[in-house]
């Protein structure tokens, strides 16, 4: 079967916390022989879906995942950044025909509950986006 080549879209916002979740994302996908072709940083996860289309576009990715932390502020205001992003990374995902998964922690989350899910959250997001690619594969083989 074909390698799995991804995109990877993080957010430089909460750089601490996001940086350690890139390189676990980097090495889980490298221990599925996923390829990742291209990473792209954006100032924070609201700022994630146009750049994510533009990835989508490439004919050369399969799949993006996307890599963020919406740590709970004073405000609601990481609940808005939350929904809103996860509702329009999903219209982008439908309308390319192909996953992006979340790798973004939060919302109503603590730095602490951050630093705890830096590992499982991407990987989990990884392992999303290779079992997605290859479902639809096995979709289109089946025609």
């Amino acid at each position: 079967m074909k390698r799995v080549r991804l995109g990877i879209v993080v957010a430089e916002f909460n750089q601490e916390i996001t940086s350690k979740m890139l390189d676990a994302a980097k090495y889980h996908a490298k221990n599925l022989n996923i390829h990742v072709k291209k990473i792209c940083y954006v100032p924070g996860t609201f700022d994630m879906p146009l750049i994510v289309e533009k990835l989508l576009k490439n004919e050369q990715i399969d799949a993006i995942v996307t890599i963020g932390a919406v740590v709970k502020g004073d405000t609601g205001h990481d609940l808005i950044i939350a929904i809103t992003t996860a509702r329009l990374l999903a219209d982008l995902s439908l309308k390319y025909q192909k996953p992006v998964t979340l790798g973004i922690t939060g919302p109503d989350m603590t730095v602490k509950q951050a630093r705890k899910r830096i590992v499982t959250v991407p990987k989990r997001a990884i392992e999303a986006a290779y079992k997605m690619v290859t479902r639809l594969r096995e979709s289109d083989d089946k025609k």
